[in-house]
């Protein structure tokens, strides 16, 4: 007879089986409650860039929809999709500015515990979604013209150079015609007070004096010399 000696006692591992069972069983279901609150707490976070309104119109000429009373939707010239996709591809250019400008400023700020996790989370959602866009873009450029979608963001940004110089140009012409309204107002104060003060010299002296013959003083005083 074989002796059974060696064998394990099945009931004394019954109780940490349990254990683990337990305690794996209550670790998962805590991993997928923490998961589904995360994603929850994601999607209730205020976006970081406000509606995108060069992509809507675009979908809007792309997805037209017939008109009361007619069976076909109206075709849209493919110039004006190329013209709305390009104009999309220029604020993708400009969103894309902002982010990597502010980019560096959030990881450093988090990193001090400036800011939450909650902004942190916004702008890492607003990352993926602007690669998401950038493809998206690049798709329809190549569904437009074959290889358009290589030079689109090319093209998108010289435009958006191009604008913030035209805004740059703007702003310094408004400065210069503000500068030139303040030296008007400022020549007539001065031109004010230095007339009021020849009349208090008028006054002082009983000679009547006028702003021509003050002005010819200086000339006449260098002839003699």
């Amino acid at each position: 007879m074989f002796s059974l000696d060696w064998l394990p006692d099945w009931r004394g591992l019954v109780l940490p089986f349990a254990y683990l069972t337990v305690l794996t069983g209550t670790f998962m279901t805590f991993s997928t409650i923490y998961r589904k609150r995360k994603a929850q707490q994601s999607a209730n976070l205020a976006p970081w860039f406000g509606p995108h309104l060069q992509r809507n119109v675009y979908l809007s000429l792309l997805h037209m929809e017939p008109e009361n009373g007619s069976e076909k939707a109206p075709k849209v010239p493919e110039s004006v999709l190329r013209a709305a996709l390009l104009r999309r591809a220029v604020e993708d250019i400009h969103r894309i500015i902002q982010i990597r400008a502010a980019k560096a400023a959030c990881s450093s700020l988090l990193q001090r515990g400036s800011i939450g996790d909650d902004l942190w989370q916004r702008f890492q959602r607003a990352e993926k979604e602007m690669e998401e866009e950038l493809r998206d873009v690049v798709m329809e450029a190549n569904a437009l013209a074959p290889n358009w979608g290589q030079s689109i963001f090319q093209t998108a940004n010289e435009i958006a150079a191009n604008t913030v110089l035209r805004e740059r140009l703007d702003e310094i012409q408004a400065q210069v015609t503000q500068e030139k309204e303040w030296w008007e107002k400022r020549r007539a104060t001065v031109r004010s007070e230095f007339m009021k003060e020849l009349e208090g010299e008028e006054t002082s002296t009983g000679t009547p004096l006028d702003s021509s013959s003050v002005a010819s003083s200086p000339s006449k005083k260098k002839g003699k010399n």
